[in-house]
């Protein structure tokens, strides 16, 4: 849509101009204004490499500009690094490039230049590595797109950059994940031409050799849906890893690290098959107490017999204890298209099920007992429009919350004493406590 809004914006000023647009769309993009030091170590490095360039700026992580200046030698002062492209060269070379430039009496002068893998700056971190003092440049790339990446650590001193690690990756970070105040360098490599999915964490000693930790994952990942770090059973602090685990599902492995290296909280593939559920459903910390929980999917007590299209499902929320055994800790409805959930009180375990009102457009919380479905417990109804809000607040539905233009309402019936006796009611305020909005 945005697109289409550019295009529709463009076409307009040419109309009103009379102007013709033949150039690329990227000619028509006002480049980020530099600052005033930028402007000194640009026109530096054009000084060095001609003016047939263009800046190129990371895609993701801590550094997005073009420009990092940064002590990358430790000696103190700041050097600038600095992303480009630069046009003319041979088919054998690359055009993406790296130049460092240094300061010398106040001036910045470019001291090292090199080529680059693969033509986008996918990510760049800097930092120390294990027990080693030496500052890492360490830089993940692509192919034009997207899809084949390359990690590349340099390292940097007396004004000559070496290439001291490189590997394809699917993902990288830089964490003190075993907790011993010294970074690890983590990387993960989807599964490709026959080589299983695999974690990988490296320390650096201080000899500057690299000791690897290895640990080959729990499914024929080929793509990462979401990485988060959180907490496991323990005091461990883990990597939820929800990868794709086939079409329009993903599955859940857990990585975490201490003395022995790299390791798994599934001891088994079956044990990570065990969280398979649909996209979208990811690890998530539903209450905020920094253990992330996994959601998996059972049918909807009262749809066993049905067609699949036709199932209502609830999902339950499941944390790794002490033993890195998955335990259970809520039980829900969650709504991925709305993006809510309501987690049921302990009274509801295995005594409520859940319909869909098609005709109100409303999920429906009942009771049920013995294969029969009681009275109504509870409605929620997600408003896309002021109008629709407003004509169920007057009907007696209570606001729960409000993201954008939609408003997410619950309408609790009217129930007798007798109805009580079940122990399944609720108040205005369970309702409030037990309603999540995913962030």
């Amino acid at each position: 849509m945005k697109l289409l809004k550019f295009t529709a914006a463009v076409t307009a000023v040419s109309v009103l101009t009379g102007c013709s647009f033949g150039s690329s769309i990227d000619t028509l993009m006002t480049p980020p204004k530099l600052s005033v030091e930028q402007e000194q170590i640009y026109n530096a490095l054009t000084d060095a490499a001609g003016a047939s360039i263009s800046l190129k700026y990371p895609k993701s992580g801590s550094y997005l500009s073009a420009f990092i200046v940064e002590d990358i030698d430790g000696d103190g002062g700041d050097e600038a690094v600095v992303f480009y492209e630069k046009t003319g060269l041979t088919v054998e070379e690359n055009t993406l490039r790296i130049n460092i430039l240094d300061q010398s009496d106040g001036s910045w002068r470019s001291v090292c230049d090199t080529p680059a893998n693969g033509s986008e700056i996918e990510k760049v971190m800097i930092s120390k590595l294990g027990s080693n003092d030496r500052i890492n440049l360490i830089i993940g790339s692509s192919l034009i797109n997207r899809s084949e990446k390359t990690v590349t650590v340099y390292s940097y001193n007396d004004g000559s950059i070496e290439n001291t690690f490189s590997s394809s990756y699917s993902f990288i970070d830089v964490t003190d994940l075993d907790k011993d105040s010294e970074n690890e360098f983590l990387l993960l490599a989807a599964q490709a031409s026959g080589a299983p999915a695999l974690a990988q964490a490296y320390k650096l000693d201080n000899d500057g050799k690299y000791h690897q930790y290895s640990r080959e994952l729990s499914g024929s990942f080929t793509e990462f849906d979401s990485l988060v770090y959180g907490e496991i059973g323990g005091g461990r602090t883990g990597l939820y890893i929800d990868a794709v685990s086939g079409a329009g599902m993903i599955q859940t492995d857990i990585i975490y690290m201490d003395s022995s290296g790299v390791n798994k909280v599934f001891s088994t593939p079956e044990e990570s098959f065990s969280t398979v559920r649909p996209s979208g459903c990811n690890s998530y910390d539903i209450d905020g107490d920094g253990i992330l929980e996994i959601p998996v999917q059972t049918i909807s007590p009262g749809y066993e017999d049905v067609s699949e299209s036709e199932q209502m499902k609830i999902t339950d929320w499941l944390y790794v204890d002490d033993e890195n055994k998955l335990k259970q800790k809520y039980s829900s409805y969650y709504s991925i298209t709305d993006g809510y959930i309501f987690i049921f009180p302990e009274s509801w375990h295995n005594r409520v099920t859940v319909q869909r009102d098609a005709i109100n457009d409303e999920i429906v919380f009942c009771a049920y007992e013995d294969g029969k479905t009681g009275r109504e417990l509870l409605r929620i109804y997600c408003a896309g429009d002021s109008a629709s809000r407003e004509d169920r607040i007057s009907s007696g539905y209570m606001l729960m919350h409000t993201k954008g233009e939609s408003a997410y309402l619950a309408y609790i019936p009217p129930y007798t004493e007798n109805d009580a006796l079940d122990g399944l009611s609720l108040t205005t305020g369970d309702a409030a406590v037990c309603f999540k909005l995913k962030k």
